[in-house]
């Protein structure tokens, strides 16, 4: 009886050791999930205000944030820095006014780590307003930095509706 009872306490002990592994292992697999949520969205401004035109490229500044989780958008800099390698999804909405008074073309690009991923053109002065989006899925190394860069010349204008923002997200591993 002794030796069954003992066989017994022995393969409890082994299974409370396993399940106490498992509890672990779930338990760090929620924290990484937790920590590893990255998701920023910003408008150019909450009030109207137009940027440039400049006579040298220039990092855009998003300054009215919707959404910041963990901080990695900088509306200092306009640099969003990647917290872990993963695949992440970028947006950027841009949009023009005639009303501004300049010329009205937008002139625009997103870059990772100063090299350019997508440029967003529209130079159409047919029409009082002009727009320009993109979305892009892409592989991030941890630390690097995305950016949006107006280009020399152009300009862009907000009237407080948050018609250009810069937007983004991890989506996995």
């Amino acid at each position: 009886m002794r030796r069954v009872m003992s066989r017994m306490e022995m393969m409890f002990n082994k299974t409370h050791a396993h399940l106490q592994d498992d509890l672990q292992k779930s338990q760090n697999a929620i924290l990484h999930r937790f920590t590893s949520r990255s998701a920023f969205s910003a408008a150019l401004s909450d009030t109207p205000i137009c940027v440039g035109p400049y006579r040298q490229d220039v990092t855009i500044r998003y300054r009215h944030i919707f959404v910041n989780l963990n901080d990695q958008y900088s509306s200092s800099t306009g640099v969003f820095t990647a917290p872990h390698t993963g695949v992440y999804n970028l947006a950027l909405t841009t949009y023009n006014d005639a009303g501004a008074g300049a010329r009205l073309a937008i002139g625009v690009r997103l870059s990772i780590n100063g090299v350019q991923q997508a440029s967003l053109m529209e130079n159409n002065l047919q029409d009082r307003e002009d727009s320009t989006s993109v979305n892009l899925a892409v592989s991030l190394l941890a630390g690097d930095r995305v950016s949006v860069t107006l280009n020399a010349g152009f300009f862009l204008c907000d009237d407080g509706r948050h018609r250009n923002i810069f937007s983004g997200f991890y989506l996995f591993d």
